[in-house]
């Protein structure tokens, strides 16, 4: 097979190619700094996949067709003078600040994340924790090390693929172009499903950095002068501002809409050496130089942004916003021209030196990471009245180890939580929300000291009745579904439950009858429908939530000799232990009268808010039908609820308690775990 020679004009320096880096650095940062117009400013990562596949595609192509082999010792030692001293610098000095800033529980994930982008890994971490859209993303710090990981995962599978086809360089080109087509497929197809996977994971990423690569090789094989007319710059130019103008955050991306970012970058590199006024901005000087430091711009972006909004609590105007920008690029034009610029140039710098210093550095971050995840993000750093707030903000991780996804029998398809003691046949099943989840460890505890097994069936935002869909604001369309279908199967299963003969509900029900949350969480909303015929056109949401629960409880009295309901915990609407903590930490409150205001809450205000849902589950009580038991025994007065007691926080949130109040208040499941079954002694 013959291959053509690439000419030297096919790898010289492009300046286009800068100004291309230029467009997508600042999409990305503007987007981040919530600049208008750059909704979709997120796409410059797939301009940075196209343009680091056409690179280093070009180069190890052009490496393999002149000299029949690929050095990959020289290849890795470029990547790693290329990309690892600013990273280096960024993580330390990212490290030292956030020592100073981040609360402990985000300190420990931050070592967790130190750890994972330092192995390249980053991206699988953020995919297993929650999506890039999702609220908390700007609290993780390192973040935007996933694109960074994806590409290093790349610089490893390519050279992978060319050794294997080193002597068959058609077949090569032919699996790069196969392989290409099915990620773009499975991009597209699992967007649908699993947004958060086909954003963050390599396989569904592989098509954007090898749709550069086979343009390289194209560009290579054909002797190609990248040049075709201004048309082909302008409509590449189009899609990438309408890409970054119009493509819209959330459970549709990547998917199609990443074919925009992807061609019109392709567009523009394609007819990178055409002369026409697209061309010509983009190796304008400024263009050049913002491309040249826009791997330091991306690094330090990020890390500055979170952390400076993380201590300020957010910006007070546009004009901060700016300064913070600014610094941005200050700190990113003196890494690329103290760190990233002379390691690059430094010919001196043997191979042996720099891998010494990279694997140095890196069993330095590995350390700091191990460091801050074992000792929990030190919490020491800070003085006792503020740490009662801070052991709350970690008080919430819990041994999930013994649930499963069963595979036969009436709960087939359902995550069910066994609790009590093992090999016990379970006696008592628990089903609710993330309420549920918060009282987890009291409720576990409390069917061990009364030696019963019991089973939890728990899923978040999902209240726990019959003849219910939601829609909520803090969930995805799928996580909607998913409440729907397990509440039907567990709707099925209850009637087959031999053994079972007791039932405890619990459940955030206010939330579901008011169809919101309340000050802090204000902003979560669900909307309920009754299924199956159920609705009265004049029904509003608390009259669906009433019809639901009494024939939930019509529906399950007739499996269950005793049913129990929950009172849902107080609500402390402006109560976030990693806000109040945050807060106190940084200066901007004192113990006193302010912190007493979001620490308590007057008992009247509470049941303005609860009288509805209360009222429904105190008319089924006196009817039989249910016993409630009352969680505000232990931390309300007659005329207030506190959030704190004796030096501790009760509670994580504005309406979960931790896993130690859940401990303490063991005692209220008492009569559930004491229950027998009518008949017997």
């Amino acid at each position: 097979m013959s291959i053509k020679k690439p000419t030297i004009a096919s790898i010289k320096y492009r300046p286009e190619i800068d100004g291309l880096r230029c467009i997508a650095v600042l999409a990305v940062v503007f987007f981040h700094f919530s600049v208008p117009g750059f909704s979709g400013g997120f796409i410059g990562v797939d301009i940075f996949f196209v343009i680091s596949g056409f690179l280093i595609g070009g180069i190890l192509w052009q490496e393999l067709t002149t000299k029949g082999k690929v050095s990959f010792a020289r290849f890795y030692l470029r990547r790693l003078r290329r990309l690892a001293p600013a990273f280096v610098v960024m993580a330390v000095i990212t490290s030292i600040f956030a020592y100073y800033i981040l609360l402990p529980f985000e300190f420990r994930e931050f070592g967790k994340a130190l750890i994972s982008s330092t192995v390249y890994l980053s991206n699988v971490l953020f995919f297993r924790q929650s999506g890039y859209f999702d609220s908390g993303a700007d609290e993780k710090v390192l973040l935007h090390t996933w694109s960074l990981s994806v590409e290093e995962q790349f610089y490893i599978f390519l050279p992978f693929l060319i050794l294997i086809f080193t002597r068959h360089h058609k077949a090569l080109h032919i699996t790069l172009a196969v392989i290409s087509t099915l990620s773009l497929l499975a991009c597209i197809w699992f967007t649908r499903s699993s947004h958060t996977a086909t954003f963050f994971l390599f396989p569904f990423r592989a098509w954007e950095l090898l749709v550069g690569v086979l343009l390289a090789i194209y560009g290579q094989k054909t002797q190609e002068n990248w040049q075709h007319g201004p048309v082909a710059s302008w409509a590449g130019l189009a899609l990438l501002l309408g890409a970054i103008g119009f493509v819209q955050a959330g459970d549709n991306f990547p998917g199609t809409q990443a074919l925009f970012p992807v061609a019109g970058a392709a567009l523009v590199i394609w007819n990178g050496r055409d002369d026409n006024p697209v061309n010509r901005a983009l190796s304008s000087p400024v263009l050049v130089f913002i491309g040249l430091i826009s791997y330091s711009l991306y690094i330090w972006h990020w890390p500055i942004l979170t952390l400076s909004q993380y201590y300020f609590d957010g910006y007070r105007s546009g004009i901060e916003a700016a300064c913070w920008l600014l610094l941005a690029v200050i700190v990113a034009t003196l890494s690329w021209w103290l760190v990233e610029r002379p390691v690059r140039r430094a010919r001196n710098l043997s191979g042996q030196v720099l891998v010494g210093s990279a694997v140095v550095a890196s069993v330095g971050l590995l350390s700091i990471g191990s460091v801050l995840y074992v000792n929990d993000g030190l919490p020491n750093r800070f003085g006792p009245i503020v740490r009662a707030h801070i052991n709350a903000t970690f008080d919430f991780l819990q041994d999930w180890s013994r649930c499963y996804i069963s595979d036969a029998g009436p709960l087939e398809g359902l995550e069910i939580c066994p609790i009590g003691p093992e090999g016990q046949v379970p006696e008592v099943l628990i089903w609710g929300d993330s309420h549920l989840r918060a009282f987890k460890e009291g409720v576990a505890l409390a069917a061990f000291e009364h030696d019963k097994a019991g089973l939890i069936v728990w899923n978040a935002g999902c209240p726990p009745l019959f003849g219910l869909a939601k829609q909520e604001t803090a969930s995805t369309r799928q996580e909607d579904a998913q409440c729907l279908v397990a509440t039907e199967r567990l709707q099925k299963a209850i009637p087959q439950l031999n053994g079972i003969h007791t039932a405890l509900l619990i459940g955030r029900w206010t939330y579901y009858a008011e169809g919101q949350g309340i000050g802090n969480d204000a902003h979560n909303k669900i909307t309920l429908s009754a299924l199956n015929g159920l609705k009265n056109p004049t029904d509003n949401q608390s009259a669906i939530f009433a019809k639901a629960v009494r024939d939930t409880i019509a529906q399950i009295s007739n499996s269950f000799e005793s049913i129990f309901v929950l009172r849902q915990v107080p609500e402390f609407p402006q109560y976030d232990s990693r806000e109040v903590a945050r807060m106190m930490a940084h200066g901007r409150l004192k113990p006193g009268t302010e912190l007493d205001k979001i620490t308590s809450v007057l008992v009247d205000d509470l049941m303005s808010r609860t009288q509805d849902a209360e009222k429904l589950f105190q008319t089924l009580q006196a009817s039989g039908n249910l016993e409630i038991l009352d969680s505000w025994q232990q931390m309300c007065s007659p005329k207030e609820c506190l959030a704190i007691m004796d030096g501790r926080a009760l509670y994580f949130d504005n309406n979960h308690i931790t896993n130690t109040t859940a401990l303490s208040m063991r005692s209220l499941f008492g009569p559930v775990f004491s229950n027998k079954v009518k008949g017997q002694p």
